[in-house]
């Protein structure tokens, strides 16, 4: 939606294709969880000049929404604008893009060619749709990791999916009659799983029986920065997180099982059984798969893409994002130069831009936007005029009732403009420009 928004303001015309039956689709499986950031940075800013335009008033600029605030408070009323609700297909799922008449071997007359958009209809109907330029921004919500520890689904996980979790289920909400008095498996390690985890002690308070077992894949003499830093973490909201799981692993109300690469799932008369090589796991009732997500190329499969082969975002952006290199906050901003495929006026943005990288910023992703359609506008000048106010101090996601957040310290910049440690959210900005950031990575470190 910030991209149709930012489209509209070059003159072009956009057509939104959502696969779900109402915009924020995927968000709404998330819209339980709270984040840090506040409402002043939540917002696109050509989104939000057009709900001003129509008389939208913000939100408190200072309370931090739910995922499903978002929807209703900004999403909805943003798609409903005239502007933008005749641009909007819904129920219209993307099964293919390539060029007219052209398959991925064929050059001649490639960069002229129009897009050939196949979309399929909720009734199954298929249509082709032409288009000078496409920006993909589906997303990675749809496709979570395996819990398999090689990449690949374990040994029965696919036969067992109706025992199994992906992401952050609500299970205070809409999920709790799935998890209330079980046996639970949480496989993973990221805020993700903190989340979860969290949520089912509060659960297991309230209806007896609920046991939780956290399996991670770091063996016990290697957890030393497994729970951050706690005070001392240069991200204070994750050291409050990982000190509130620690100290429930520390006082038993969690069953922590270290050095597990799951191999195996298998189902017996006494629950699922994970297994991690020879080593078994007690029998469990649930699954929750806190792994992360990766990115659905399938559509993508008669384009020409540059992506790097770890990562699996664009070749360029990849050292810039690379998780065994950087954190969120040490991600510079970006925007169409870096994110450009020798497919001409192709784009990936937002989250599936960062391929298997968990480290995407919301506001990165709105200049990644706000460059891309100065881009197909052909405004390359604008678009290598790559500007973001990154926060001084700010947060990251997370679902922990009373948690402070009027001190907890996220992202930033020096006095020298030069990026620090970082998550989401802003707080006295500071605006960076990047004129050129097409460095090596060397030089970049």
């Amino acid at each position: 939606l910030a991209a149709a928004a930012h489209v509209l303001e070059r003159d072009l015309e956009p057509l939104v294709l959502e696969r779900g039956s109402a915009v924020g689709a995927s968000m709404r499986e998330w819209g339980h969880v709270a984040l840090f950031s506040p409402w002043r940075y939540v917002v696109d800013r050509a989104a939000g000049d057009l709900l001003h335009e129509n008389g939208w008033t913000d939100p408190d600029p200072e309370a931090y929404p739910t995922g499903g605030e978002i929807v209703r408070d900004y999403l909805e009323p943003l798609a409903s604008l005239p502007a933008m609700r005749s641009r909007i297909r819904l129920d219209s799922e993307v099964i293919g893009v390539t060029r007219e008449g052209l398959d991925k071997m064929t050059t001649p007359g490639r960069d002229e060619a129009p897009f050939l958009v196949t979309v399929r209809a909720a009734d199954g109907t298929e249509e082709d749709i032409r288009a000078r330029a496409v920006i993909d921004a589906s997303g990675t919500w749809t496709r979570p990791n395996p819990i398999g520890s090689s990449g690949r689904p374990a040994t029965g996980e696919i036969a067992l999916q109706d025992r199994i979790a992906y992401g952050i289920p609500d299970v205070l909400g809409a999920a709790r009659e799935r998890y209330a008095g079980k046996r639970v498996l949480v496989v993973g390690s990221g805020h993700s799983a903190f989340n979860v985890l969290l949520d089912l002690v509060r659960l297991a308070d309230e209806a007896p029986g609920t046991e939780i077992t956290w399996a991670v894949r770091k063996p016990a003499n290697r957890l030393q920065n497994l729970f951050g830093g706690g005070e001392n973490d240069a991200l204070p909201a994750r050291g409050e997180l990982g000190a509130r799981v620690q100290a429930l692993v520390a006082s038993g109300r969690l069953r922590m099982e270290t050095g597990i690469r799951m191999t195996k799932l298998a189902l017996t008369d006494d629950g699922v059984v994970a297994s991690s090589g020879e080593k078994t796991l007690a029998p469990v009732d649930e699954i929750i798969g806190a792994t992360g997500f990766r990115p659905d190329l399938g559509m993508l499969s008669e384009l020409r893409l540059g992506l790097d082969p770890a990562v699996d975002s664009p070749t360029a952006l990849a050292p810039l994002i690379d998780p065994n290199v950087h954190s969120c906050g040490s991600v510079p901003p970006h925007g169409a130069e870096e994110l450009r495929h020798p497919e001409a006026d192709f784009y990936i943005v937002g989250m599936k831009s960062y391929g298997r990288a968990p480290t995407f910023l919301m506001l990165t992703g709105y200049e990644q936007v706000r460059s891309v359609a100065a881009a197909i506008a052909g405004d390359w000048d604008a678009a290598r005029d790559v500007q973001l106010v990154l926060p001084e101090t700010g947060v990251c996601s997370s679902n922990i009732p009373g948690l402070e957040t009027e001190n907890i310290a996220c992202c930033g910049v020096d006095e020298s403009n030069t990026v620090v440690s970082s998550c989401c959210g802003v707080s006295e900005p500071q605006v960076i420009k990047l004129a050129s950031i097409r460095r090596d990575p060397v030089a970049h470190e």
